[in-house]
């Protein structure tokens, strides 16, 4: 299960993703530094695993992971290429959910693209680039269904559940805003709508803002309560610092700034939330370990001694 980061360029996406995975991807002030994918693969924190594991002091103690794919900045126009948007559009598409960067601070030494810092145009900017290509997808197969309604009704029901997230979307809202019924899923299931996918929202902050009121942010999370999403807020260039540490000198800084965990655990935490993921626990001597599955699924049963 993959979790795309994006969001316009020089918004601190790739100095995020090298925060969570620590795997060095490439950061600059300029847009496009990234053009390839980096991919990491992160240990989801559990209190509940550091708890067994000093119960049991097992001999390997294995977490859950979730995968994050850090993709290049989009630009207005990406739906149509500009930026080398179709390739970048293509990344998206591979991915289960996104989490978008959006910038929440000023600071004249670093290029904002638009030339200003704007939240909610730049997450307008993302959505609506999403949007277009979704359009470009549901025009074709409104024109296939019509085509095959000829000779069979059936296609009537897709043609209908088609033309209702054309009119969604044409309204400039994203097709996850939907309730869908089971069968219209289905029809959905493969046309591989970008902006169906699940969206964790990241609000970047300046150092000087940690704990402090920031309306850029309050503006973020009244835009993400109209699509029923969660904004995590943190400072990338703190958890960048904190990623670095050893796990005493983290926790001293943690207390210092008066923060109970890093904004990084919050974000790995939501993001396996989002994916609809949960962990299982098992527990002994040989092993303490989370067992993933989908959020709804009947835990199977073990046949070790001690599980949650």
């Amino acid at each position: 299960m993959r979790i795309g980061i994006v969001g316009l360029p020089n918004v601190g996406k790739s100095t995020l993703f090298n925060s969570i995975t620590k795997a060095g991807a490439e950061c600059a002030n300029y847009p496009f530094c990234t053009i390839e994918p980096n991919i990491g693969v992160v240990a989801v924190p559990d209190e509940r695993i550091d708890k067994l594991a000093e119960i049991y002091k097992p001999q390997k103690i294995t977490n859950a992971v979730v995968e994050f794919v850090d993709i290049a900045g989009l630009v207005k126009g990406a739906s149509k290429g500009e930026g080398l948007g179709n390739k970048f559009l293509a990344h998206i598409r591979e991915v289960d959910s996104i989490i978008q960067v959006v910038r929440c601070f000023d600071n004249d030494n670093i290029v904002h693209v638009d030339g200003s810092v704007d939240p909610i145009r730049d997450i307008e900017t993302i959505n609506l680039e999403l949007i277009f290509a979704d359009l470009e997808t549901i025009d074709k197969r409104i024109e296939r269904a019509k085509k095959m309604i000829k000779a069979d009704k059936k296609y009537q029901f897709e043609l209908d559940t088609l033309e209702k997230v054309k009119s969604v979307l044409e309204n400039g809202k994203c097709a996850r805003t939907i309730d869908y019924t089971d069968e219209e899923k289905e029809v959905l299931k493969d046309c591989f709508l970008l902006t169906t996918k699940p969206v964790l929202y990241v609000a970047n902050i300046s150092e000087s803002e940690i704990n402090s009121s920031n309306e850029m942010v309050s503006k973020v999370r009244e835009y993400a309560k109209n699509e029923n999403t969660e904004v995590i807020e943190l400072c990338v260039k703190i958890e960048e610092e904190l990623s670095s540490l050893d796990k005493e000198d983290k926790k001293e800084m943690l207390e210092a700034l008066s923060l109970e965990e890093s904004g990084l655990d919050k974000l790995i935490k939501a993001s396996y939330k989002l994916l609809g993921l949960i962990s299982f626990l098992t527990a002994g001597e040989p092993e303490v370990r989370a067992w993933t599955i989908k959020k709804g699924t009947k835990a199977p049963r073990s046949s070790r001694k001690n599980s949650f």
